[in-house]
């Protein structure tokens, strides 16, 4: 498993798939502390132009070409359509939220040779901070962190 997360933590480019307008969601808030981290990535929703001063893609499908990681963080039964559009566009790195995941996800990521990473939280791998940093600490320490 961390062989899966080191290959999509190398990606240079990414997109959160799941912002919203209500900034307390799982999705905005895992776009706005990668962006203050530096990481270079792209908002996505259906349902916004701009996101924090970002141009919002409305789909996976409209995305640059450069983006070569996904941050899954929508409702479980709208994630299939996401990584199947990933999929399309050739983007095989895919990192599913804690609350996004479902079975139809892992059995298609299987089928189709994606690198994805489900039951996880990126903010364990994404240069942790505060209690993230906390909770990856406790995870080695118990052995719960990915081998």
């Amino acid at each position: 498993m961390k062989e899966k997360i080191d290959r999509f933590m190398a990606c240079k480019k990414f997109a959160v798939a799941g912002v919203s307008r209500k900034s307390y969601k799982s999705g905005s808030t895992i776009f706005r502390e990668l962006k203050n981290k530096n990481y270079d990535i792209i908002p996505v929703s259906p349902h916004l132009d701009n996101f924090e001063g970002e141009k919002c893609y409305r789909s996976v499908s409209e995305l640059p070409d450069d983006v070569d990681g996904i941050i899954l963080s929508v409702k479980p039964e709208q994630g299939l359509a996401v990584v199947q559009d990933a999929a399309a566009r050739g983007i095989r790195n895919i990192f599913v939220q804690l609350g996004a995941h479902n079975n139809e996800i892992t059995a298609y990521a299987e089928k189709n040779g994606i690198n994805l990473i489900s039951k996880q939280c990126i903010f364990m791998f994404a240069q942790p901070t505060g209690i993230h940093k906390f909770h990856e600490r406790i995870s080695k320490f118990f052995g719960f962190y990915p081998k």
